[in-house]
């Protein structure tokens, strides 16, 4: 999720607030598959993946290119406003009762030394890895993910080489709409949900990349770690109710000491 918040806001330059809902969403495409058609929800990102992406690039192509060169809070608002209608979308179709995928895979365990494991939980880490390490590859090894980056750096100068630009947005837009949905259905093999949930976890992806730094998605990646690491050793020290607070209090000194993120403050750290 973190990842698509990134990239949207690399290129368009806005803060994609819809993200909670569509995280919400992957969740409840992958239960709604799993109970309805049997389909394992392994391979629910097979279909939520593709979806969410035409969906997001016509979200994109409808509503959001009307208000880009609008004030950044009108943005804001039109996305905040997706969030709530997705929301009460689900509560139409599926009621607030807390859903969960159970099966022998939610609840399979491994051994590693003295420590029990959960597979689901190894998995997602894998997924979100691969999630990185292909995002990466497909923005600096290929033609057009080299021109999102354009777009990202200079948007009339991309335009002036050829690129076309409303294109790109499109599709940066659409990723960043199918990496929340991959993550919604990957989340959903972890937890339970109900149309609220993402709420929380829209705020800590908000905190991740501000972290990390809004133009890398690497330093996204590390910004995870860093919040994961800090989540993870705070709750020895206090009550695991308090442990959200962790991240907003990480994302209250990271903008007060670190504004550039980490990956931006080791460049200018390079530079200097």
């Amino acid at each position: 999720m973190s990842y698509g918040l990134a990239l949207i806001y690399g290129v368009l330059k806005i803060i994609n607030l819809a993200n909670a809902g569509f995280l919400m969403l992957g969740a409840y495409v992958t239960w709604w598959l799993f109970t309805a058609y049997h389909v394992d929800p392994l391979l629910a990102p097979l279909v939520i993946i593709p979806v969410f992406f035409l969906i997001g690039v016509g979200l994109e192509r409808t509503l959001v290119r009307r208000v880009l060169g609008s004030e950044p809070i009108i943005s804001l608002l039109l996305l905040f406003g997706v969030w709530l209608v997705l929301q009460n979308l689900a509560y139409v179709i599926w009621t607030g009762d807390t859903r969960s995928i159970e099966n022998s895979f939610i609840e399979s365990t491994v051994k590693l030394g003295g420590l029990q494991l959960s597979i689901p939980r190894l998995y997602v880490f894998a997924m979100g890895v691969l999630s990185l390490i292909a995002l990466q590859l497909f923005l600096t090894r290929t033609y057009l993910g080299r021109a999102i980056r354009a777009t990202a750096q200079d948007r009339d100068a991309a335009r002036l080489v050829g690129v076309d630009v409303d294109r790109v947005m499109g599709i940066a837009f659409g990723i960043g709409i199918a990496l929340a949905g991959f993550g919604g259905s990957l989340l959903s093999l972890l937890f339970s949900f109900t149309p609220d949930f993402g709420r929380v976890l829209s705020l800590k992806s908000f905190c991740i990349v501000v972290l990390g730094g809004l133009d890398s998605i690497v330093g996204v990646a590390f910004g995870s770690v860093a919040l994961a690491i800090a989540e993870a050793f705070g709750v020895r020290y206090m009550p695991a109710s308090m442990q959200d607070l962790i991240s907003f209090v990480v994302l209250v000194v990271v903008l007060v000491a670190l504004p550039k993120g980490i990956v931006g403050t080791l460049r200018s750290l390079r530079r200097g």
